[in-house]
């Protein structure tokens, strides 16, 4: 990689933390240090289930899949791409070893920070312990959305709105993670899209 490509992706990752709260540059600097680069090819694996999770992640590029294997198929929560703050929350805040696996669908850059550092950095500065509580309600709220569309939503208006929402996962995503993520079997994804003309 460049090293103005790492600069770009460096000054989004500070753009992205400043979106959340005002931070001082003397404590943004101090932050970003502990920000240290993955590269992941496509298939790799980030995080495999039973493996406890001692890093908070920003994908600078990229696609990541959260996902558990139920009776041998893939069950799958989130996609996380480029320019967002995840990980695998309830291990991540328990200390438990993780019931999930995260998998990237494509070649991807992310930075991690290690949970260590992070609450370090948090105990020295409100400003930043802001931003952490901040960005990790935003992944719970984002699960707990996920819960409540499959619940309200018919399998049409779940791939009606992902289409609208998200449509660049329909290129960089396999089509039975997307029906997977939908609540739907390939075959019902199939029908849906040519159904409205999609497929």
């Amino acid at each position: 990689m460049s090293r103005e490509l790492e600069e770009h992706y460096l000054n989004n990752l500070k753009h992205k933390i400043l979106s959340y709260t005002k931070v001082d540059e003397e404590w943004l600097s101090h932050e970003m240090q502990y920000y240290k680069k993955i590269e992941l090819g496509k298939g790799d694996n980030l995080i495999s289930e039973g493996q406890l999770v001692k890093h908070f992640y920003y994908v600078a590029k990229g696609c990541i899949y959260y996902y558990k294997i139920e009776n041998g198929e893939k069950k799958v929560l989130e996609f996380y791409t480029d320019n967002v703050f995840f990980t695998d929350v309830p291990a991540y805040v328990k200390g438990t070893p993780s019931n999930y696996n995260l998998s990237a669908t494509e070649r991807t850059i992310l930075y991690g920070i290690k949970k260590t550092d992070a609450e370090s950095s948090f105990d020295k500065s409100h400003q930043l312990e802001r931003f952490g509580r901040l960005s990790m309600q935003e992944a719970f709220i984002k699960s707990f959305n996920r819960i409540e569309r499959l619940n309200s939503r018919s399998n049409e208006e779940r791939y009606v709105r992902l289409l609208q929402k998200r449509p660049d996962l329909f290129q960089r995503v396999p089509q039975y993670l997307i029906a997977s993520y939908l609540g739907l079997t390939p075959v019902g994804l199939s029908k849906i899209r040519k159904r409205l003309g999609k497929g």
